[in-house]
Order: C-alpha cells, then structure tokens, then sequence
C-alpha cells in the first residue's frame, strides 16, 4: 500500500523526478535504483517519480520500465508514493505503458504531453482522458511546452480537471498568470515542475514540488514548503534564496546530465548516460561544484 494522502497533497509535497542508475557498461542498474530511492525517501521524499524525463524514458525499454517500477515499489512503496511515468506521443504506446506500470504495483502515474507531433487541445483531451481511463491508478498531468512543443490550455486543465482520476498537475509551463487562472479554476493538486519556480507557485496555490535539485536538496525544500505552509514566508524566502545556486548550476545543461554528475560526486548510484545525452566535460564539472557548494551542497 501506498503511504496515505489527502485531496489536497494526493502524492505528497515532495518528489524527486527519480534519474535511471546505470552499470558501467550502460545497462540498467536496478540495485543502485533501489538504494537510491531508499536515500531519497531517506532524505524526506514523499514519493518518487520512475521513467520520467530524467529517468531518461525516452531511452529506456518498455520492459525496463518494468522491471525499474518493480525495484523501486519494492524498495519504498511502502513508505513512498511510487509514480510511473508512462506519457509518450503515441496514446496506444501510453495505455500499455499505463496498464504495465499498474500491473507493476506503482501507486500514480505521471502523464506528460505528447511532444512532437504537436496535436491540438482536443488530441490531448482524449490522450488524457484514455490514459486515466486505462486503470485505477491517480494521474499526474505533466505541462511542460518547453519539450512538447504545445501546452494544456488553462480550458482543457479545466476539463480534464473533471475526470475522478485526474488529480494533479505537474506545472513546468513558466507561467505563473496561467497557473494562478487554472489553479482558481480546477480541483487539481498544483505541483511545481520548475525547481526554481517552487516558492513562486507555492505562492499562487501549488501544494508542493515534483523536482530535479531535490536529488541534493530533499530536507531544504521540504523546509521551505513546511515553512510557507505555515505562515513563515520569510523563512521560506531565505531557504529560496540559499538554493538559487543550486537551482542554476543544476540546469546550465540537460538536467539528467549534471544530476548524475552530481551523484556521482557523491559516491550515490548514478552511472553513466545513455546517447544522446553526454556526460559533462571536465570544466562544466569544475563549474558544477563551484554552484553547488555556493548552495550548501556537500560533495
């Protein structure tokens, strides 16, 4: 079972958007999977996002996936909520996705926006709704124009807003006036997607965060969001401030690319990347280290 939840924090307030560990020779590493979700959780992580964007999904099997939502269930599910990954642009290739990772005991799934072919508001209103329609599970939507190319329209949010399982949104849009009019207007919980937005949208109604940093900075943000949540806004405001560099040093490049660097200067499972992400060179690495301890980052 997965560990309880309200309607207001369906899957926690803290997530990391989980990377993929993998061997040397670029398999996927399932034990360094499992003790990293155990540091995470660990680390104060109410849940754990598996083949995401930076569990490098777009280059991972099907029955990787699998076997990665397998792992990590065993691990922490019963301490975590485990939300699987299973957005693509193609909806039959989702519901597949979506009925496996069920199958595979996950306790949510995570739904991005089909990218690429950049279909329109009623194309991802039915994709949506086909995936919440495939199972049992709670959906995370996930709006992020920045790599699919389109958004969800604040009215389709709206609609989609109305279906049982649609629950929450993972907002990676940018744009704090749009969430503020589909926050006001739909139901769902309102995760930031964007580390360095997460105090910004906490302050227009987003109940917690879905983050890449908090591989490094867990017991920080939950600090800042236990904080606004609250009423100590100022405290909130200084534990934000303390992380910008960590917020920017995290994403001068692809996000998968220096958190596995990051890991890896940690001794945490991490491995290597499969192409075409690269791993970072020497001088971006030197630079890496520079941002994250000016963030208080032990390394």
């Amino acid at each position: 079972m997965a560990p309880t939840s309200t309607p207001q924090t369906p899957f926690g307030r803290v997530l990391t958007a989980m990377v993929t560990p993998l061997t040397a020779d670029g398999a996927l590493d399932l034990d360094g999977a499992q003790r990293l979700a155990t540091h995470l959780v660990d680390a104060g992580n109410d849940g754990l996002i598996v083949n995401g964007t930076t569990g490098e999904s777009p280059t991972t099997g099907d029955a990787e996936k699998s076997e990665l939502v397998r792992a990590v269930v065993a691990a922490v599910g019963d301490r975590a909520h485990v939300v699987a990954g299973v957005g693509t642009n193609d909806t039959r290739h989702s519901l597949e996705l979506a009925r496996a990772a069920a199958a595979d005991g996950a306790h949510g799934l995570l739904a991005v926006t089909p990218y690429y072919n950049k279909p329109p508001q009623e194309g991802l209103l039915r994709h949506f709704t086909a995936i919440a329609d495939a199972t049992d599970l709670q959906v995370m939507l996930y709006d992020i124009p920045g790599r699919s190319g389109v958004p969800i329209n604040t009215e389709t949010i709206v609609r989609l807003s109305e279906h049982p399982r649609i629950v929450a949104n993972k907002d990676a849009k940018g744009d704090l006036g749009r969430a503020s009019w589909a926050i006001a207007r739909s139901d769902l919980a309102w995760y930031s997607g964007d580390d360095m937005l997460n105090l910004p949208l906490l302050s227009v109604g987003a109940v917690g965060f879905v983050s890449v940093v908090s591989h490094l900075v867990t017991p920080e943000l939950r600090a800042m969001v236990e904080a606004y949540v609250s009423g100590d806004v100022q405290k909130a405001t200084e534990i934000h401030q303390r992380l910008l560099p960590v917020f920017t040093g995290m994403f001068r490049t692809q996000g998968v690319i220096t958190t596995k660097a990051a890991l890896t200067l940690q001794g945490l499972p991490a491995g290597p990347l499969r192409l075409p992400l690269v791993e970072l060179t020497p001088e971006e690495t030197a630079k890496l280290k520079i941002d994250l301890a000016a963030g208080g980052v032990q390394l």
